[in-house]
């Protein structure tokens, strides 16, 4: 039987829930400095969650920028959903949403080692491109980009 799964907007309650069980989306990265309380307050209508019976299943936190752009700034499905295609949904739910609000591309970016974060994007049609000193001196990242037009 499947699970069912609801893309539903994300809350304070959410995120603080996603730091509880850190570990479960991102493993030995820690990443939760990048997990901002006012992207959730602030970009309410772009932050979203897929939850199901057993909690949140996943999440994407993003909002479009003045110059009509879809930013990405984390997307994240829990260790025992990885590869059902949850990424992959919640970025259609993203798009949607960021395309009412006028977006005319997408854009997001990753260290230039993940190769997971590579390999999704690149399987969701981004481009990518290497950025030298994107995140400062000696700090390369890979940005993705995708136009909606």
């Amino acid at each position: 039987m499947a699970v069912r799964i609801d893309i539903d907007l994300a809350d304070v309650t959410d995120l603080h829930q996603v730091l509880a069980d850190h570990a479960r989306y991102w493993g030995e990265r820690d990443l939760r400095s990048l997990h901002l309380t006012v992207l959730i307050q602030e970009f309410g209508p772009t932050c979203l969650v897929a939850r199901s019976e057993d909690g949140i299943r996943g999440y994407l936190f993003g909002f479009v920028t003045p110059d009509h752009t879809g930013y990405v700034h984390l997307i994240a499905t829990r260790d025992d959903t990885r590869g059902t295609g949850l990424g992959r949904t919640l970025y259609e739910a993203f798009t949607e949403t960021a395309r009412r609000q006028g977006a005319v591309r997408l854009k997001a970016i990753t260290s230039v080692t993940n190769e997971g974060s590579l390999a999704f994007h690149r399987s969701l049609g981004f481009d990518a491109r290497v950025v030298e000193d994107y995140d400062g001196p000696g700090r390369a990242r890979v940005v993705f980009t995708r136009d909606l037009r």
